[in-house]
């Protein structure tokens, strides 16, 4: 059996110093849960407990993970792996809840974190973690990958899902934070590849990679929107 559903885990405010304009503006906190004949797979868990200047600056708003996946007719004991994009409090929040069950992360994500003043250290370092440090891509489950998508973090990671159909559904996470933008720079590239004269945009270097999938469709951790091929 093959489904992606999304979870809406709720919501922050990022203050207008950090979007570049007048206001604020509220993001979703999205995580993507990925069931295969080898199991279910959760895609980041959610925002977890920050400390009052962190809780102040974002002013999040949780919706239990728990209750989004009972959503959906699964419970945390459910869950046989979690890959998380990164590790900031809003994408890791829900990892204590499994202890025991495997996360996988890049090694260099996990170092940076594991060093302190980077993220919330009790959502890093709790009983029972049980993280697996990948170096680079890995195959999860058969059609399952982890692709290195740094840029955001120097350790964020993707996850590739290949569809039975052909294609593949990318969980881009925060590799780019909005549908728009990771289409401009799908775009830039098709231009750079096409001979089209300087000066053109940069782009990063990983979506040469994640070309070679043909993605279908790419699904976003702060953004309702997603992003499709024409045609």
């Amino acid at each position: 059996m093959y489904a992606i559903r999304r979870l809406d885990l709720g919501y922050f405010v990022r203050p207008a110093s950090e979007v570049g304009g007048p206001e604020p503006r509220v993001e979703p906190v999205l995580a993507y849960l990925v069931r295969r004949p080898e199991g279910l797979l959760l895609f980041d868990t959610g925002i977890g407990g920050g400390d009052p200047e962190t809780e102040a600056h974002y002013r999040p708003v949780r919706r239990p993970l728990p209750e989004a996946l009972a959503a959906c007719g699964v419970s945390i004991a459910d869950i046989d792996l979690v890959v998380n994009c990164h590790l900031h409090f809003d994408h890791c929040g829900g990892n204590p809840l499994l202890a025991g069950t495997p996360v996988l992360v890049q090694a260099t994500e996990l170092a940076t974190a594991q060093r302190g003043d980077y993220t919330i250290d009790a959502l890093v370092d709790f009983p029972g973690a049980a993280y697996r440090a990948l170096d680079g891509e890995a195959e999860v489950w058969p059609g399952v990958r982890v692709l290195p998508t740094p840029g955001h973090t120097d350790g964020h990671q993707s996850l590739v899902v290949e569809r039975p159909d052909g294609g593949a559904v990318v969980l881009a996470g925060q590799a780019y934070d909005f549908a728009s933008e990771f289409g401009q720079a799908v775009l830039a590239r098709r231009a750079a590849h096409e001979g089209v004269a300087a000066p053109l945009p940069g782009y990063r270097a990983w979506l040469d990679r994640l070309a070679e999938y043909g993605p279908h469709r790419v699904l976003f951790a702060h953004d309702y929107a997603l992003w499709e091929p024409v045609g």
